[in-house]
Parts: C-alpha cells; structure tokens; sequence
C-alpha cells in the first residue's frame, strides 16, 4: 500500500488581498509542520489513526489556527472546544464536545475512543473524565488570545448595532484536521475547532458529529471537514461521500466535489479533506479558501490557503 496524509487548517482563511507575504509564508511553515508530524508516524510503517493524530497536535499548538491554543470566543467570553477522531479499521470512534482545559483536544477524543466504552463525551463530565485519565491540561491563560478577544468584541459590536455581517471566512469558521492511508491500508480521520466567533455558548458543530465532520471507513474513504457546521450536519457530509462511493460507485473526487458543490447550495461553505484506498487525498472546497496541504507515495509536501498553485517544499 502506498501512504498518504492531507491536513487543513480550515476554511476560515484570511481574504487573499489581505494575506501579505510574511503571513503567507506563516501558514505554509505551519502546514508543512503538521504534514511532517503525521508523514513521520506513516514513513516509519506507524498507524493512520497515530499520524492524524500527531498531526492535528501540531495544528492545536499553534494560535494561528482556530482549535485549542488558537481556539476562538464564545457570545459570553467563553472557550468550548470539540475534538473527534475515527479509525477506517473497524469504525472505531471518539468524541469531545463543549471542553476547555485539555491542551490537545484531539488526545480527549483519542482517549474517549480507547478507554471509553463510549463514542462521544462532552462538558463538564468529559473534563473530568480526562483528568482522571492524566492527560495535561492548561490553565485558561493558556488559550487566550489578543487577535481572538478582538475578533469577539467587533462581532458583539457588530450585533448591537445590527449593522450586516461582513465578516469575512476567517471570523466565520476555523478547524483543523487531517486524513491518513497507512502502509497497512488502514484509514483515519481527526478534526479539531473552537467552533465559530461569537457562537451561543453550548452550540455544538459538525466536528464530533461521526458522519458530518468527520468518518473513517477503510472500504470508502476518510474524511475531515470545515465549515458551516450546521449545514454538514443537516446533510451528514461526511457520510454523504462514502455513500456515494460505496453505492453510487462514484470516485473519491467526484463524490467529494459533488458535496461540496451541493452543500453549497444549501448554505454550507466550507470544504473538506478525504482519502481513500488508494490513490492521492482530495481537498475541495466551496470558500475563497482553505488552509490544506498534503504528502503523497514520493514524501514530498504541499500546501495551498486559496486557490492559487500548491507550494512543494
């Protein structure tokens, strides 16, 4: 089998006219980073479900996109993260939702997924249950930012004045994410998001919704998406391509280009990551732009944020 990984970053992107060349080469830096982490794990003949995961970490890390440390603001000031991840290899799943405190969300949904018994946690009990387990938690410090707080305080504004909503993606929506193939065939998924600024407090997205925002089924394909959550849920986007793989005997581009298009129509921008059996990931997408990138057979990575060419390392 020939591996693969691809990541996005969300489709919550900077407007191009706005992205300068320094904040360009940022987010390139930064893809390049999480394609590592995940393509070291599957170089070495590890597991799809470790590689997505180490690479969804890295994405976590690092402020400048939207999920745990980057993680945006509820309407009340408030921080609620959601974390999924899923393995092709017996559709073995786990879930968080509504959590603060745990530094890598994505590690909370591994951890539900192994010593669980259960698919999805959320609140308070996750919280709980997470630290009982050890992983490390951060005090609320630790997830606060400048850019983030502001981007809070203009929505509210915004709201007040009930002036129209010209946010643009990036204050929309954020995710992060990343699809594998293993030397061994297996397929993974895992998303990680702050959900949407100014979003009401307890509202929950597409990310740990199993079938939405994230799906790993080795026979069809593994998916991670971003974007108009409600809409992904509505239409179980996800599900809804391997699906059409599985019965409609579509390809993995065409399925995965067919949602998006369709998702669209229905209200949902955005775009998603997804892989199958064989052959390279698809990364499409409704929205000026996605942070994305993936590493297919020859090592060799690529990331893109709008739709300009992909950059080779």
């Amino acid at each position: 089998m020939d591996a693969s990984i691809a990541i996005h970053g969300g489709a919550g992107t900077i407007p191009a006219a706005m992205l300068d060349a320094a904040i360009a080469d940022e987010y390139h830096a930064a893809l390049r980073n999480a394609l590592q982490a995940g393509w070291n794990v599957l170089a070495k003949g590890g597991r799809a479900l470790d590689a997505v995961t180490q690479a969804v970490i890295v994405l976590e890390d690092d402020p400048l996109f939207n999920a745990a440390r980057g993680a945006v603001f509820t309407s009340a000031g408030t921080l609620e993260m959601d974390a999924a991840i899923m393995s092709g290899r017996g559709r073995d799943a786990g879930a968080v939702a509504g959590i603060c405190g745990p530094k890598n969300p994505i590690l909370g949904a591994r951890i539900v997924l192994e010593h669980s018994g259960t698919v999805l946690m959320a609140g308070k009990g996750a919280e709980d249950f997470l630290r009982g387990q050890g992983i490390p938690f951060m005090p609320p410090e630790y997830f606060f930012s400048d850019r983030r707080w502001r981007a809070l305080q203009l929505e509210l504004r915004r709201r007040e004045a009930g002036a129209p909503d010209t946010r643009s993606d990036a204050d929309r929506h954020g995710t992060v994410g990343a699809v594998a193939r293993d030397l061994f065939g297996d397929l993974a998924a895992a998303t990680s998001t702050g959900g949407i600024t100014a979003k009401p407090p307890g509202r929950i997205g597409d990310t740990p919704i199993f079938g939405a925002g994230t799906y790993a089924d080795n026979a069809t394909c593994a998916v991670s998406a971003t974007g108009t959550g409600e809409v992904f849920i509505r239409y179980t986007a996800a599900a809804e391509i391997a699906a059409r793989i599985r019965y409609g005997k579509q390809s993995l581009e065409q399925a995965a280009d067919e949602v998006v298009a369709e998702l669209l129509r229905h209200g949902g921008d955005g775009g998603l990551i997804a892989i199958g059996p064989a052959g390279l990931p698809e990364l499409p997408f409704n929205s000026t732009g996605m942070y994305r990138g993936f590493i297919g057979p020859d090592g060799v990575p690529h990331t893109a944020v709008h739709r300009d060419a992909y950059r080779r390392l």
